[in-house]
Formats: C-alpha cells, sequence, structure tokens
C-alpha cells in the first residue's frame, strides 16, 4: 500500500505532529510506504489531497480531528479511495464512532494496516446557493451550534470537557427558536431550542445526541428538543450525555433519507465546524465511503 498521510497543522497545539510522526514509524514497520501532505490552509491541504487521489493514492490518512477528516471526505467521498484515522484532535467523534481509540497512533495504525474496511454512509448538504458539502458526524443547529461556536473559539480545556463549559456559558442565553423543517417531504413547525441530524450518533466530544443513528441504514437521525425552561433543560443534560434523551416529552426524533431544515438567521455545523447558513437540505448518501476499521471481534 502506498498511502496519502494528511496533517492538520493547526490540530491540537502539535499533538497532531507527534501523532503522525508515531503513525508513519509503525505504518513504515508494518511496510506501508506513505507520503505525508500539511497544507499552510485549508484551500492548500484540498489541492494536495485532490492531486493524491486523482493520482491514484491507495489510501488517504487524516492525523487531526473531525474537521481534517471533513475536509479530507469532500475529496475522498464516493470514489474507490478508502479513508484510514489516527485521532490527534479535540472531538474524535468520526473515529469513536469506529471505535478507533483516541490517543493511540500505533493501535490506529495497526487498523490501518490490518486493512480491514467498513463501508459507510455520508450525508450530503446542499446550501441555498446550491452549492454543497458532505459531512461524517452531526449537523448542529441551534443552541448546540452556539455551543460549537463558542467551543471552537475557546483556548482551554480539550474534548467534552471544552464542550461542557460550553455548555454551561451558553445556557443562559437559552431561547426557542422557530423552525420549519421537513423530513422525506412531511413538514414540521415550531419552536426548538436545538435540532440536530446525525449520520453517526456523536458529536462535541462523546455526545450521543442522536443515539439511535447507524452510519449504515441510509437515513438520517433528527433529534429536535423543545423549550420547557431552564430547570427542565438542566434535568435533561445527563440524559443527553447518557443518550438516554430519546425518549424525553421535550424530544422529539424523526428518521428519513432527506431532511430540509429553516429557521431565520441560524448557521450549522457540522464535524464541528461552520456549514453554512440555514435553510439546507441534507440527503443520506448511502455507502459513500470506505473506512479502515478493526476487525470484528478485535
Amino acid at each position: 500500500m502506498n498511502a496519502t498521510v494528511v496533517v492538520n497543522p493547526a490540530a491540537r497545539g502539535g499533538a497532531h505532529t507527534r501523532a503522525a510522526e508515531r503513525a508513519v514509524a509503525r505504518l513504515t514497520t508494518l511496510g506501508i510506504a506513505t507520503t505525508t501532505v500539511s497544507g499552510a490552509s485549508a484551500a492548500e491541504s484540498t489541492a494536495l489531497l485532490r492531486h493524491a487521489v486523482s493520482g491514484g493514492t491507495d489510501a488517504v490518512i487524516v492525523v487531526g480531528g473531525d474537521g481534517i477528516i471533513n475536509l479530507a471526505l469532500q475529496e475522498v467521498a464516493g470514489t474507490a479511495t478508502p479513508l484510514g484515522v489516527v485521532p490527534a484532535g479535540n472531538g474524535n467523534d468520526f473515529a469513536r464512532e469506529f471505535g478507533i481509540p483516541e490517543l493511540e497512533p500505533e493501535i490506529a495504525a495497526d487498523i490501518i494496516a490490518a486493512g480491514h474496511t467498513r463501508t459507510i454512509d455520508l450525508a450530503r448538504a446542499t446550501r441555498a446557493d446550491g452549492s454543497t458539502a458532505v459531512f461524517g458526524t452531526v449537523l448542529a443547529s441551534g443552541f448546540d451550534s452556539y455551543v460549537n461556536d463558542r467551543a471552537n473559539r475557546m483556548r482551554i480545556l480539550r474534548g467534552e470537557a471544552r464542550y461542557k463549559l460550553a455548555i454551561a456559558i451558553e445556557f443562559f442565553r437559552l431561547r426557542g427558536i422557530h423552525y420549519s423543517i421537513e423530513v422525506d417531504g412531511v413538514r414540521l413547525d415550531g419552536d426548538f431550542i436545538m435540532a440536530s441530524i446525525g449520520n453517526t450518533r456523536c458529536y462535541g466530544g462523546g455526545i450521543p445526541i442522536c443515539a439511535d443513528a447507524d452510519p449504515s441504514d441510509g437515513l438520517l437521525d433528527v433529534t429536535l428538543v423543545r423549550p420547557g425552561g431552564r430547570l427542565k433543560l438542566l434535568r435533561l443534560l445527563p440524559k443527553v450525555y447518557a443518550g438516554a434523551h430519546l425518549d424525553d416529552p421535550q424530544v422529539q426524533t424523526l428518521r428519513g433519507a432527506s431532511v430540509r431544515m429553516d429557521a431565520p438567521g441560524l448557521q450549522a455545523y457540522a464535524d464541528g465546524d461552520p456549514l453554512g447558513y440555514l435553510p439546507l437540505t441534507v440527503e443520506a448518501w448511502p455507502n459513500a465511503q470506505r473506512v479502515f476499521v478493526a476487525p470484528a471481534g478485535a
């Protein structure tokens, strides 16, 4: 195998570099040739990736978090090029979904070298201007997009701890937002604190907001939270962290292959990064990507 290793130069203050060095050393030991690329910007990284994929690289291996994985997905989705992940970011929710251990670059490299892949769905979002982007985990809007925005601006803590602090801060700024949502053509209008669309279960460093999402069922899971006062929402939070919130009276869940979501002036995040302002149409893209995973029972 000849693999292209993509490193996010901004991820976690240098931890990505050490993780990349360790993963590449392990891959080399296991007989896999690698070429490392790291653009000075997202546009440069995209260009390097596009060149590697069009040139026939056997695999793309991403060292970093969900943001750089998202960047790679824009280039490898729908191609024959499998994706390997060495988690070294803040959230690492994509890697978590597929059992790839965080901060264990040698183990991640072993998983890639073993060559076992799983074919998964992705989600494809279309913006109001007609441009599109794919994502692998969860689209967040409303309260959770405000949390994403604040967490991305914070320079303390990491992973779930960072998101918990951002949640605590944004909790006191809660307000209902009027949404118009269509799932497979069935329309729902109402006020919600937040609305999430999940291809996988977790965002925010392991928060299972779409706890029943399955990235192999050809469908998207929608989780909506109604306004109910801060005390009720405070009681709901522990359920959210445990993935036990889906049957709560304040929570409504939907599932479908296509979701259109609109709310005035609201920006959505996907894979932890800004995706665009609503309205957005999100469609499941079945069998869009092969991902290196540990063999069953390993």
